[in-house]
């Protein structure tokens, strides 16, 4: 991962088609486009537990599948951290998961004794 443009703001290894890369806020929990139009809003239940509360791409961006490279960055994210995701969004627990279902090993369950988070 290289740094971004400022503080708080790291670049993650998922360039969009015509985009540029995708964007990690930690100071904002989020991930999100350049312009930071379109994204992808975390909570951390625990360091090792990210809630992926909601997706957006403003009606203009549609179309182009943001919203999916939005998730490649988190789930990505969060697997190289050793994170559960807990999908509260609908758009990842509806559309996403389904058409990606090897990420579904990430998923927090229930019955999950609680993850330790990576040294990473």
């Amino acid at each position: 991962m290289a740094e971004g443009g400022g503080a708080g703001k790291q670049e993650v290894e998922a360039p969009l088609p015509g985009t540029g890369s995708i964007v990690w806020r930690e100071d904002a929990g989020r991930f999100e486009t350049p312009d930071g139009e379109a994204f992808l809003e975390y909570r951390l239940h625990s360091p090792a537990v990210m809630d992926m509360v909601h997706t957006y791409v403003p009606r203009s961006k549609r179309g182009q599948g943001l919203a999916a490279r939005l998730c490649d960055a988190a789930f990505a994210h969060a697997r190289g951290r050793g994170m559960r995701v807990v999908p509260t969004c609908s758009y990842i627990s509806d559309t996403y998961l389904p058409r990606n279902p090897a990420l579904e090993e990430l998923v927090y369950k229930d019955q999950d004794p609680h993850p330790k988070p990576s040294s990473m």
